[in-house]
């Protein structure tokens, strides 16, 4: 049975592009694999603590020397890598933010990335066998061809951090002009398509749309 690890970013809600077609990549997903079991985790709810001293000292010594602070903080990426490694499939949907992605997000990587956890001590991911697709909202278009293409830092990133992890398999859905739904220009339903098709894993690495 499989597991589909569902991680929200956008701080919009309701109101989010990313988040609905999520939503419609979930829905997909849970037609295609009818049992499967969906974990959400929704990072605006998380709270999550930046990496600090107590977490460094949790990560790099032996458990049975922690202080009680150190405990406390690598829990919470214990948590973390524990929900990821227990996902067959992992959707990211995540608005871009200055050319790369919210801070929550990053945040969040950085509780997920652990030598010795999921990677190795010799520079090898550890999260082999699992793939991942990237909903990307922005606010311009991004698309490759488009003048800005290059400034799409975010792409980049996250295909490079998953890799560095193990997860080697990404599909990237560019939803660029994400606002023209927003000013009535382009249905959030047109973007929904290429989610479907994305969950399907039958369309191409790379999907992108732009305003009509």
């Amino acid at each position: 049975m499989s597991t589909l690890l569902v991680i929200e970013a956008s701080p919009r809600y309701d109101y989010s592009t990313s988040r609905k077609l999520t939503a419609v990549f979930v829905k997909r997903w849970k037609t295609e694999n009818p049992g499967g079991t969906v974990i959400v985790r929704d990072l605006m709810k998380t709270n999550l603590p930046f990496v600090d001293l107590p977490w460094i000292m949790g990560a790099f010594t032996p458990a049975d020397t922690h202080s009680p602070e150190s405990a406390a903080a690598i829990k919470v990426s214990n948590d973390l890598v524990a929900e990821l490694q227990t996902a067959d499939q992992i959707v990211i949907g995540t608005p871009m933010f200055n050319f790369s992605i919210p801070a929550v997000l990053k945040a969040y990587i950085d509780h997920i990335v652990r030598v010795g956890v999921t990677v190795s001590t010799d520079n090898k991911g550890l999260l082999i066998g699992k793939k991942a697709d990237i909903i990307l909202a922005t606010g311009g278009d991004f698309s490759p061809g488009s003048p800005v293409e290059q400034y799409n830092q975010a792409s980049g990133y996250l295909r490079q951090v998953l890799g560095w992890i193990g997860i080697i398999d990404v599909n990237f859905v560019l939803a660029g002009r994400a606002r023209a739904g927003d000013y009535g220009e382009k249905a959030v339903e047109e973007f929904g398509a290429l989610t479907s098709a994305a969950a399907t894993r039958s369309t191409l690495a790379s999907l992108t749309t732009t305003a009509s």
